[in-house]
């Protein structure tokens, strides 16, 4: 699938029609979600055929484009039940098939490399500090190929030290800077969109042996 059409298809999902501000639930636009995916598949292989995670999936923009690119088993993770309903109505649109798990990410008890590739646009932390940190943590002990993040450019010398140092990530890469948009979702954004520096990661777990 070429990336264009892939943008597309994303362009015409639904989204949050309330946003949760204390869970910084803010849509990952088609334009970067296309590239994330098609940058893990055709840069690295790391989707096609693969069993991929979307952590924190809102309304499953990250894990349908996996699906798209031909993943084999696409699993949705969401601790907010409204989101999984959109994503569940969006996997219908595009007559898709994925799991949907309504859980805590930072209770997840999956035990091992129980997956190819997570891919994942965390909170920021900017609400709940280290809430993106947390995300990240619990990515490298599941994943066993490669993790796909988004965070913020000012934060890229923390997480690069952590992710190697603390999460043990055997690499720690920043694919491109890109262009987040926020919408003027929330009543304490004063700006009509706000236009945020964001780094695409991607992060290799330790093997387990």
């Amino acid at each position: 699938m070429k990336l264009k059409q892939l943008e597309s298809l994303l362009g015409g999902l639904q989204q949050f029609p309330n946003p949760k501000m204390e869970l910084e639930q803010y849509p990952t636009g088609p334009h970067i979600a296309s590239r994330m995916l098609y940058t893990a598949e055709n840069s690295f292989g790391d989707v096609s055929g693969k069993v991929v995670a979307d952590f924190g999936c809102g309304c499953g923009t990250l894990g349908l484009a996996a699906a798209l690119l031909d993943a084999e088993h696409v699993i949705g993770l969401d601790i907010d039940s409204q989101s999984l309903e959109i994503a569940s109505l969006n996997a219908e649109d595009l007559e898709l098939d994925i799991d949907l798990v309504q859980c805590d990410i930072r209770n997840l008890g999956w035990r091992g490399q129980t997956v190819n590739t997570v891919v994942m646009n965390p909170p920021f932390g900017t609400r709940k500090k280290g809430a993106d940190m947390d995300f990240l943590f619990v990515a490298l002990k599941i994943a066993s190929q490669a993790v796909y993040s988004l965070h913020k450019t000012t934060t890229r010398d923390h997480v690069k030290r952590i992710a190697s140092r603390d999460f043990s990530a055997s690499s720690a890469e920043v694919l491109c800077e890109l262009r987040f948009d926020v919408p003027q979702l929330y009543k304490f954004h004063k700006k009509r969109e706000v236009d945020i520096a964001v780094d695409l990661w991607r992060f290799v777990p330790q093997r387990n042996h």
